[in-house]
C-alpha cells in the first residue's frame, strides 16, 4: 500500500459559452437528427469562443482557491495536467500563472501530460512531493480545448468531445484527519499507441511540413473499437491490482469517478467491475469527453452536489492514449 496523507481542499471549474446541444452537433456532422445523442449520450458540451486554455485554467484555479479559502500566495507549485497544450513552448502552467496575474510570484510551474489521465497522474506524482515535505500546497489545473483539433469528417470522435477546465488544491492532511491517497496504479500498453493520436505538430511531422493534403495528420484521430477491445482485455487484471493495493472491494467506495471516454467505456466499466448506478458518476451527458479535465470536473460536481463528503472513499479511474490505464483510490 502506498498511502500518502494528502487531501483535496478545494475544487473549481470553468466551462466556456452557454453549451452546444446534441442537435447542433448532428447538424455540424451532417447526421440524422438524434444520431449524436443515441451514439454518445452527450446531450450538451461546451466549445471555446475567444478564451485561451490558460484563461480557462486560471478561472478554474480561482474558483478552487476560493473553495479552499486560500490565496495564490499560499500555493507552492502550479501544475497543468492536460492532454492539449496552448502552445509547444512554454508550458501551459506558466501561461496559467500569467493569466492569474502572478507573473512575478516565482511559484514553480510545469506540465504533466498523460492525455486523459493527466489529472490522476499529477495527483499521484505530486502527492509524494507533498508527503515528503517538498511542497505544502499545490494547484493542479486541467484545461482542455478539444474543439480546435477535431476532425469533423470522423463522426465517431467529433461527436464525443467538449472544452473546459477544472482545478484542485492539494495539501498535506493533518494526522487527525482521514483524508489520504490509499493507492494508485498506471500501466501503459503501447501496442495501442496509435489507437488515439495527433500525428502532426511535433518533431515527427513538424508544423513546417503542413500541407493541405496532410491536414488530417494535424487533427485528432481515434480508433474507438480498437481502444474498446484492448481496454476490455486489460481492465480486469488492472483493477485487481488497483483495488488489491488499496485493500478494498469495489462495494466499499462511495463514488467512482471515471474518465468519460465514451458510452461503451462506461458500460464496460460498470459491467466488468460491478459498479452500481449509485456509485457511478456520469458527467459526459453534460460536458462530453473533456480529456484530462473530465475526472476533476466530476470531482467538483460530486463535492458541490453533496455526493462526496469528508471521509468518503472515492475511486478515480480511466484510460488514456498510449494506451494507458490508470487510477487512484483515495479517502476524500
Amino acid at each position: 500500500m502506498q498511502m500518502r496523507r494528502v487531501k483535496i481542499t478545494g475544487t473549481g471549474k470553468y466551462l466556456p459559452g452557454s453549451g452546444i446541444d446534441a442537435e447542433e452537433i448532428d447538424r455540424r456532422l451532417g447526421a440524422e437528427p438524434g444520431w449524436v445523442l443515441r451514439k454518445t449520450s452527450v446531450a450538451n458540451r461546451h466549445f471555446v469562443g475567444e478564451e485561451t486554455a490558460s484563461q480557462m485554467g486560471a478561472n478554474a484555479a480561482r474558483e478552487a482557491l476560493q473553495a479552499a479559502g486560500l490565496q495564490f500566495a499560499d500555493i507552492d507549485c502550479l501544475v497543468c495536467a492536460s492532454g492539449t497544450m496552448q502552445q509547444p513552448i512554454p508550458c501551459t502552467a506558466s501561461l496559467i500563472q500569467e493569466a492569474l496575474g502572478e507573473q512575478e510570484s516565482g511559484v514553480p510551474c510545469f506540465d504533466v501530460n498523460s492525455t486523459c489521465l493527466s489529472f490522476v497522474t499529477a495527483l499521484d506524482v505530486m502527492s509524494y512531493l507533498i508527503d515528503a515535505g517538498r511542497y505544502r500546497r499545490i494547484l493542479i489545473v486541467s484545461t482542455e480545448i478539444a474543439s480546435k483539433g477535431l476532425n469533423w469528417s470522423n463522426k465517431e470522435s467529433a461527436a464525443l468531445f467538449g472544452d473546459g477546465a477544472a482545478a484542485a488544491v492539494v495539501e498535506r492532511a493533518p494526522e487527525n484527519e482521514a483524508s489520504r491517497i490509499l493507492h494508485a496504479e498506471m500501466t501503459t500498453h503501447s501496442g495501442g499507441a496509435h489507437h488515439s493520436e495527433i500525428r502532426g505538430g511535433g518533431s515527427g511531422v513538424p508544423a513546417s511540413l503542413y500541407e493541405e493534403d496532410r491536414a488530417a495528420d494535424y487533427l485528432f484521430s481515434m480508433d474507438g473499437e480498437g481502444i474498446f477491445r484492448q481496454a476490455s482485455r486489460l481492465l480486469p487484471d488492472f483493477m485487481d491490482r488497483l483495488l488489491g493495493g488499496a485493500g478494498l472491494a469495489m462495494s466499499e467506495f462511495k463514488l467512482v469517478v471515471p474518465h468519460q471516454g465514451s458510452v461503451m467505456a462506461m458500460r464496460l466499466l460498470q459491467r466488468k467491475l460491478g459498479i452500481s448506478e449509485e456509485q457511478m458518476l456520469y458527467i459526459a451527458p453534460h460536458y462530453g469527453n473533456v480529456i484530462a479535465a473530465s475526472i476533476p470536473l466530476g470531482l467538483d460536481m460530486a463535492v458541490r452536489e453533496g455526493r462526496l463528503e469528508r471521509g468518503d472513499r472515492v475511486l478515480l479511474v480511466g484510460t488514456s492514449a498510449g494506451l494507458s490505464l490508470g487510477g487512484a483510490a483515495l479517502v476524500y
